[in-house]
């Protein structure tokens, strides 16, 4: 038995049988496994567009969208956010329905952050 149980005395039936029953331990929660949304590069979306998509649907304001997109440019991915999984796994949907329906090439993925 371990010290965080508690015992807690009951009376089991109707004739007034006494039984113990150990409560359950306290689980310690965790915080969530948090992932990144990343935008890829490719040599055919063009960068107003990876902007828009930026301010869209990760709410950056222009200049740090603008920033964002260099660096997608440049060193071929960029972070746009840090989510937990349903909402980065949303965010991704969202970003390649939208990319699909404007006949662009551009990815969108996410990744674990450890």
């Amino acid at each position: 038995m371990n010290l965080n149980q508690q015992i807690r005395l009951t009376l089991d039936n109707e004739q007034g049988d006494i039984g113990v029953v150990l409560a359950p331990e306290e689980t310690e929660l965790k915080p969530p496994s948090m992932y990144q949304v990343v935008l890829l590069n490719d040599d055919f979306t063009p960068m107003d567009f990876v902007v828009f998509i930026l301010q869209k649907f990760f709410y950056m304001d222009g200049e740090k969208a603008q920033k964002v997109m260099l660096e997608i440019h440049n060193k071929g991915k960029g972070i746009c956010g840090v989510y937990p999984f349903d909402i980065a796994e949303t965010k991704v949907a969202m970003v390649q329905q939208f990319v699909e329906q404007n006949e662009h090439p551009l990815m969108c993925d996410l990744q674990k952050v450890d």
